[in-house]
């Protein structure tokens, strides 16, 4: 079984690998991506994530871990594997203004319109929810980001529960800063 960690760029799929990674269960990077301003504590990336469309071999290195793959890939993961997918949505604003404080950050401007993006990801989730019905060997699991941040044991219970695992549940909470949920919406 592979455990994938998804859901859009900016939505919180670092912190969910963080609290993976501190309940005990064996993570697949490769930490080409550093940490930086946007994401101290690191991206939890694999490279290889990108050539999914075209090469899925890599997967047998997730077999027993987890792996994070954005939203977009997931519909190329292969049937020759079950997969356990957490999947986390956040605010599609929060999404928006994460990306581009991040890419101010990097010196680069968005390319695209705000609004024609939130459709676009909206879309995208949409798109995936659908496509989860169809998938016998994969079964998912939403989480909600701000259920992640403020209710961190519950979703770290969760998560244990979901993969059937004996994970640590107050490292999983522990894991959890706070101070990192930075791009919030406004309530009215």
């Amino acid at each position: 079984m592979i455990t994938v960690v998804s859901g859009l760029p900016r939505s919180g799929t670092s912190l969910i690998m963080q609290m993976l990674e501190k309940g005990g269960l064996e993570l697949l990077t490769d930490n080409v991506r550093k940490a930086d301003e946007s994401n101290p504590r690191g991206y939890f990336e694999y490279e290889k994530v990108k050539t999914l469309q075209r090469v899925a071999s890599w997967l047998a290195e997730a077999d027993g871990k987890a792996v994070k793959i954005i939203a977009q890939l997931l519909k190329y993961l292969p049937h020759t594997y079950d997969y356990k997918v957490i999947f986390i949505e956040r605010n599609i604003d929060e999404v928006l203004q994460s990306q581009e404080k991040m890419l101010n950050t990097l010196g680069r401007k968005p390319q695209s319109n705000n609004d024609i993006l939130a459709k676009t990801f909206r879309r995208q989730i949409t798109d995936t929810k659908k496509w989860f019905e169809g998938q016998h060997n994969i079964s998912a699991l939403f989480i909600s980001y701000n259920d992640a941040i403020f209710q961190q044991k519950k979703i770290a219970e969760d998560i244990n529960t979901f993969l059937g695992l004996d994970l640590n549940i107050d490292a999983m909470e522990n894991a959890v800063d706070r101070s990192l949920y930075r791009q919030h919406t406004k309530k009215k």
